[in-house]
């Protein structure tokens, strides 16, 4: 069966909203966008091409397809192993109203995701990797359809915007798999869900 794996960047207040320029989603007003793009580097290039080569396909919301619509399709150097992915590999994108795109491997999902997702979990493959994609990831998240997050946290702090965990989101806790490093100072948290959080007090030791 495959596995469901998202990779979203977060600010270290949990922001994930624009990250890639300044007119990217500006949804709410929302006018801090492009704050990853100061980090790019060898090493974000460098995990983003070894996670990219696991992909059996990838599942993409609304939002993250106009934005990747835009550029990967012009995006043609043979030798750019990370657009070779996204324009090569089947890509499944959440719209209720779109129904044909020009980018090859397009297929929309115009009913029940939850339940799409569910039988393309089902299937033998590579990962289903989910890139971006605010609004679909509160969905799969509250479905418990989430087998691994590569969380990337960025040393900067936004105030504002759309966050992965808002407030109300059901509780939770993760296993740690691994922590990756950029050298612009990016951490990367890889880590799988391990149901709700325990709780305990501290205990005062005495002689």
């Amino acid at each position: 069966m495959a596995e469901l794996i998202v990779t979203t960047f977060l600010s270290l207040d949990g922001v994930y909203q624009g990250p890639g320029g300044v007119e990217e989603d500006t949804s709410g007003g929302f006018d801090l966008g492009g704050w990853v793009t100061p980090f790019y580097e060898d090493d974000m290039a460098a995990y983003a091409t070894e996670w990219l080569s696991k992909a059996g396909a990838l599942l993409i919301g609304r939002r993250t397809y106009d934005i990747f619509v835009q550029y990967w399709p012009k995006a043609t150097d043979p030798d750019n192993a990370i657009a070779v992915a996204m324009n090569d590999l089947p890509k499944y994108v959440a719209s209720r109203t779109l129904s044909s795109s020009d980018w090859s491997g397009v297929s929309f999902v115009n009913g029940d995701v939850v339940e799409f997702v569910r039988e393309l979990k089902g299937r033998p493959g590579g990962e289903i990797q989910v890139h971006g994609s605010g609004d679909l990831l509160q969905t799969l998240i509250a479905h418990d359809l989430v087998d691994e997050y590569r969380l990337w946290f960025y040393p900067v702090v936004l105030g504002k915007g759309r966050k992965l965990f808002p407030e109300g989101v059901t509780p939770k806790s993760f296993t740690h798999v691994e922590t990756r490093q950029t050298s612009t100072g990016a951490n990367v948290l890889v880590l799988r869900p391990a149901g709700k959080p325990r709780h305990d007090t501290f205990q005062l030791v005495t002689e």
